[in-house]
């Protein structure tokens, strides 16, 4: 599917008077697929049809991401990405559902375990999490040197400088020596950042690496804590959140259920599509 078919079959969902893009399709138990930084939902496209033929996936575009709305002067906290999503499946009436998240989205479903954990009465019932790879614990996270520049006051300056190349030097950091990004994949990407005037939010969406320190416990315990079904699917060679940060997840997680996939980087699902919908079915056949 190409990146404006996806955008011509998708919705908008009205949140606090922005406009919130969306995708829904398919038929059964509702799975929703939490983006990372700085895509969007698009992230998802490579796997979407074959899911869509087992599951009713939902994805979104969260605010400041994709073609959902981009305010300058909105607070992007992970509380307020969880916010968000609590309202749109409560607009769309769904209660329970599992969860497929990656990078950013993965810290997004940890805030979302952690309200589990501290509230018995939650009002979601969370049947399962599959998380790509993702900077989840601050310990083994190493952002790269664009991202550490964008979280000082540099960042309001650099976001001028930014553009396609910036993210086609990033990428080919962060992936697989052997499953680059295609040039296409990279003017799709931009295309979805720098959609709706992007780049003045990246240095306001990039905080949530700030959160991650302040909220270190809470959010560690929030996948060691709760009884929800959880499997992690990590491209190895990610220099961000890879094999050092699955090891560590492993020694952490109470009956840790880790997937390495060896040769692949930080994006498992445009990277290796395929082993992720094995690796994912594989799991779902265990509940």
């Amino acid at each position: 599917m190409k990146l404006q078919d996806w955008k011509n079959s998708g919705s908008y969902y009205s949140y606090k008077n922005h406009q919130i893009f969306y995708k829904e399709e398919g038929e059964g138990v509702p799975l929703i697929l939490v983006h990372g930084f700085p895509t969007s939902s698009w992230d998802w496209n490579k796997i979407w049809g074959t899911l869509a033929k087992k599951y009713k996936l939902y994805a979104i575009d969260m605010l400041g991401y994709g073609f959902s709305s981009k305010p300058t002067d909105f607070q992007y906290t992970i509380a307020a990405q969880v916010d968000l999503w609590e309202s749109f499946l409560k607009e769309k009436d769904i209660t329970t559902f599992h969860i497929l998240a990656h990078d950013f989205g993965d810290t997004v479903i940890q805030e979302m375990l952690a309200r589990l954990k501290e509230n018995p009465n939650y009002e979601f019932d969370i049947k399962s999490v599959c998380f790509l790879n993702g900077g989840m614990f601050p310990e083994t996270n190493f952002p790269t040197l664009t991202q550490r520049m964008l979280l000082t006051p540099f960042g309001t300056v650099l976001k001028y400088f930014m553009g396609r190349n910036t993210l086609a030097k990033n990428f080919k950091k962060i992936f697989g020596q052997h499953t680059q990004a295609s040039d296409q994949e990279i003017d799709e990407f931009w295309e979805t950042i720098a959609y709706n005037s992007g780049k003045n939010v990246i240095p306001k969406l990039i905080q949530y690496l700030t959160e991650r320190d302040t909220h270190r416990i809470r959010w560690r315990e929030s996948i060691q804590y709760t009884d929800v079904p959880k499997r992690l699917i990590d491209g190895g060679v990610d220099p961000i959140s890879g094999r050092h940060m699955a090891e560590f997840y492993k020694e952490i997680i109470p009956n840790a259920d880790v997937i390495i996939l060896d040769e692949i980087g930080h994006y498992p699902q445009t990277e290796a599509p395929d082993d992720v919908l094995y690796h994912y079915s594989e799991f779902r056949k265990q509940l």
